[in-house]
């Protein structure tokens, strides 16, 4: 997967592979490989929302700036 991958992109990907394994001309080894490249697309989009996450601030009562 490149380094420069973005959220949206991989998104895009991950519906793509959705459709491939809906459709019934798949055969099992080219549904496997889909699904392992889902797999990926899916761990790639959760490590980078989770990083997301942990740099969101929020402002408390005081007015200053805490780490989510």
């Amino acid at each position: 997967m490149k380094e420069q991958q973005t959220v949206e992109g991989a998104f895009a990907q991950l519906e793509a592979v959705i459709e491939r394994l809906e459709s019934e001309e798949i055969s099992l080894e080219d549904a496997f490989r889909a699904y392992s490249e889902g797999m990926e697309l899916l761990q790639f989009c959760n490590a980078s929302i989770d990083m997301v996450e942990k740099k969101v601030l929020k402002i408390n009562e005081n007015g200053e700036l805490n780490e989510f």
